[in-house]
């Protein structure tokens, strides 16, 4: 066991100084800053009812400039009961999730999800506090002054839904515990004020810190999860690395510390295969997953154990290198869930849908759980990119097309955009008129927006502005304009309009050929977006050339073996300029990179 992590949390705090975003001005504080807490938590979970009691000690840092005299709690198993807010919004939703569907309305009294808070102190003073819905609403007995630390002691218990969505029990494959937001968790404060949410469908948005987790559960469950296992050798189940100590009575303490995470995820179930394999100059990955599955199925998790390896390795040399020294891969039964050091995936599928969840969850390690959006916000930047990584590692590893799939994805944001349907990236992701105007703008039209960004400031460019980004915001909360500043800084480029009309309007991009004759060609630009163009032209000798024209109120050209022209000013619908040679053919973008809503003018 290392504790070399442990250490990351104060460098976070004090060692990111070169931020773009959260500004407290001072000549004194620091331009960012961020809360830090300390979880420990002993849990006692009852496998023949599914309930739990836990004890809590929260010790919390204020590191803002602000007086805080009330905290939020989130609640999430609240919302697993009938007439929550997500059972509300899946019954009047247009295009509810089928997973849910009425199925919370219909939970009876010992399916449903609930956890009660018994007693919360502030160092040692009782609090008062009120449950509303999935936040627990708590007014302090002294406000927590700026710099201050203070601990919150609770005792809590709990009951494990019925699966539904994400977290549960007795999910379709049949595991036992899938046990994700599962605890008293304490919103995140930061320079936009508390994050307290209530849990409707939507993701998450945690406090970083350390976390000490004991949990006592029946001896022939396994566990797998976040954090590292402390006392393996009182354990066994694949854990030991000595002779197993021998223990009495009929459960076992786990006892796991994760260091510098924002949330604590586990599973459990007494037929899980637990196998290990090393990362070459990385981690320790483990993998659980039922021993019951037909033979087919548990050969696909055998198949997938070197594959998720090299998706360890391509994630950590073109984005950044994971820090931890483990990582887990569980099968939980819905879909698939990114958490701290590990996800809950499907597990019964074919090995392209087991490789391909894998390789989505993995790639969430780095966006959203070490880069730390808050996904109710800013869900783009979380699923979009991991979208868009998760299928440049798999192009890589099972050798297909990643243009094509590009190509595809782009197709999808087209539809959206020309829907009618869609909002702009700056909707909270519960407030989406319809469902699939979020999913599509989440996962694809986040990942168009990375895979144009090549587009705009070239390829090298984009890879650098990524690795760069993950160098300077890792551990901590960025927002978006921490993109498109570190893709200014890496391309020297202006961005701001990029990131403007892109993500938080609904703005298209649609530029045509107009007109050539000669050698005098004539673009239009139909659409409200602004982009440089990439243009072919053929001439009626058969000879081809490349021309590039600049944005201009980019203030600059990207790498490119073009010819440059001059600028066109966004304002202007038309942009003309002469050839060398009479020309034959004009082609708008021939990379197709550009998301151009239609192609259907974009040659002549």
């Amino acid at each position: 066991m290392k504790y070399r992590l442990f250490f990351l949390s104060c460098f976070v705090l004090f060692g990111t100084s070169s931020r773009s975003q959260n500004h407290t001005i001072s000549n004194t504080k620091p331009a960012y800053w961020q809360q830090h807490v300390d979880y420990k938590m002993e849990i006692d979970m009852d496998v023949k009812n599914y309930q739990y009691k836990g004890k809590q000690q929260l010790v919390y840092t204020n590191n803002s400039s602000d007086v805080l005299r009330r905290v939020y709690y989130h609640l999430y198993f609240n919302a697993f009961q009938p007439g929550s807010e997500m059972d509300v919004r899946s019954l009047t939703v247009p295009d509810p999730d089928s997973r849910i569907g009425d199925r919370i309305s219909s939970l009876k009294p010992d399916e449903i999800g609930y956890i009660n808070v018994n007693s919360l102190k502030q160092d040692g003073i009782d609090l008062s506090y009120k449950t509303v819905g999935t936040v627990l609403e708590v007014d302090l007995a002294n406000p927590i002054q700026p710099g201050e630390q203070v601990t919150f002691d609770m005792l809590f218990d709990a009951q494990v839904p019925v699966q539904i969505r994400r977290s549960g029990r007795n999910n379709k494959e049949g595991v036992a515990l899938s046990m994700a937001q599962w605890y008293p968790k304490l919103a995140e404060y930061d320079f936009e004020g508390w994050h307290a949410h209530p849990y409707i469908e939507r993701e998450f948005h945690g406090v970083w810190g350390n976390f000490d987790v004991k949990l006592t559960i029946d001896k022939n469950y396994v566990v797998g999860g976040t954090g590292y296992l402390q006392n393996p050798n009182e354990i066994g189940h694949g854990y030991e690395t000595e002779p197993i100590k021998k223990t009495r009575g009929k459960t076992l303490t786990w006892h796991f510390i994760a260091p510098n995470v924002h949330d604590f995820t586990w599973a459990a179930d007494p037929d899980y295969t637990h196998d290990t394999m090393q990362v070459p100059n990385g981690p320790l990955m483990h993998f659980f997953y039922k021993s019951t599955m037909p033979k087919e199925k548990l050969e696909n998790w055998k198949n997938l154990q070197p594959k998720a390896v090299e998706l360890m390795q391509f994630y950590s040399d073109n984005i950044g290198k994971y820090p931890y020294d483990q990582y887990s891969v569980i099968q939980g039964g819905d879909g698939g869930m990114e958490y701290a050091m590990c996800t809950l995936i499907l597990g019964e599928g074919t090995f392209d849908g087991l490789f391909g969840v894998t390789a989505h969850e993995m790639a969430h390690t780095w966006f959203q759980f070490l880069l730390a959006t808050n996904e109710s916000k800013h869900y783009w930047m979380d699923e979009g990119f991991t979208e868009y990584f998760g299928e440049l590692a798999g192009s890589h590893i099972l050798n297909y097309s990643f243009e094509e799939k590009t190509k595809s994805v782009y197709d999808v944001y087209r539809f959206l955009a020309k829907s009618g349907k869609e909002q702009p990236q700056t909707t909270h992701a519960d407030r989406f008129n319809f469902r699939q105007a979020y999913s599509i703008s989440a996962y694809y039209k986040g990942y168009v927006f990375l895979a144009q960004l090549a587009y705009v400031i070239g390829k090298d460019n984009q890879e650098k502005t990524i690795k760069k980004y993950f160098e300077d915001f890792a551990f901590t909360h960025p927002v978006p304009n921490d993109i498109i500043r570190t893709a200014e800084k890496v391309s020297g480029l202006e961005l701001d309009w990029y990131l403007m009309d892109f993500a938080q309007t609904t703005n298209t991009i649609d530029y045509g050929v107009k007109a050539f004759e000669g050698n005098t060609v004539t673009l239009e630009r139909i659409g409200l977006m602004p982009m440089p163009i990439d243009l072919t032209v053929t001439y009626t000798d058969g000879s081809t050339e490349d021309f590039y024209i600049p944005l201009q109120m980019m203030r600059g050209e990207k790498p490119t073996s073009a010819t440059i022209i001059n600028d066109w000013a966004w304002a202007y619908p038309t942009y003309t300029f002469q050839s060398k040679k009479p020309v034959q053919s004009v082609e708008i973008d021939p990379s197709g990179l550009m998301a151009d809503v239609d192609l259907t003018n974009n040659k002549m």
